[in-house]
């Protein structure tokens, strides 16, 4: 199968690409808005201005991210996405950030693994939303390195290294999650048409040396991968420090 660019309609293609593009745009979605209620609840934790505002521009920015894919499903679906995605949050609802470090550890791990999803449809074969991830990408570049920051230093100084480790695993499976279930059908068949550029396999193994020196520097370590309850390539690079 040879991918070629669809400029606009949906309305014309192969029934499997639609339904792959409308998957896509309902998933991009959930995604958008689970990072604002989730960023949104963790700025009862924030007592610095400076990261008070930073974070409180990354809510924003998650809302109007929301707001052009709903925007773009409406205008090439012809429905509101909304439906799809109050429903998927009362059954798949996101976890809560309990404290300050845990919100800097999710916005390091999970917003860092949603980064890495988006750039594997920055060529997308379907124009309209290759450009909107194009947008995207370039506002959400640097939120990862924020959390990271905040992350990184309050993980050293936390003394109960269990507590931390435990934070750190539930939302690194968060962040796996974003970037999808390797060599699936689904997967073959996005790379196929273009719709994407590489297995989700491949986005994993770069997600994790992403992380992997920040998470030496904390003195955290990877857990070990059947605990995760995530699907990992079998051939990835997986450290036990």
């Amino acid at each position: 199968m040879t991918p070629t660019t669809m400029d606009r309609s949906l309305t014309d293609a192969d029934p499997r690409y639609r339904d792959t593009v409308i998957q896509m745009l309902r998933s991009q979605a959930w995604r958008e808005l689970s990072a604002a209620q989730l960023f949104g609840h963790g700025l009862q934790f924030v007592t610095d201005l400076r990261t008070l505002k930073f974070i409180s521009k990354h809510v924003q920015e998650e809302v109007e991210h929301y707001a052009i894919i709903a925007e773009l499903y409406r205008t090439h679906v012809g429905e509101s996405v909304d439906a799809w995605v109050s429903s998927k949050l009362a059954t798949r609802p996101i976890p809560w950030a309990d404290s300050f470090l845990e919100l800097g550890i999710a916005q390091w791990l999970y917003d860092r693994g949603g980064f890495w999803q988006l750039r594997e449809y920055e060529n997308s074969s379907w124009a309209p939303y290759r450009d909107v991830i194009a947008r995207i990408v370039e506002q959400e570049a640097g939120h990862q390195f924020h959390g990271q920051n905040i992350a990184v230093p309050l993980i050293r100084r936390e003394k109960d290294r269990e507590k931390v480790q435990r934070i750190f695993n539930a939302w690194l499976k968060q962040g796996l999650i974003c970037l999808g279930r390797p060599y699936s059908d689904g997967n073959r068949y996005a790379i196929a048409v273009g719709l994407k550029k590489r297995d989700s396999a491949e986005c994993i193994k770069d997600y994790v040396k992403d992380i992997l020196p920040a998470v030496r520097e904390s003195g955290l370590r990877l857990p070990p991968r059947e605990q995760l309850g995530v699907d990992l390539p079998d051939d990835i690079e997986w450290p036990i420090d």
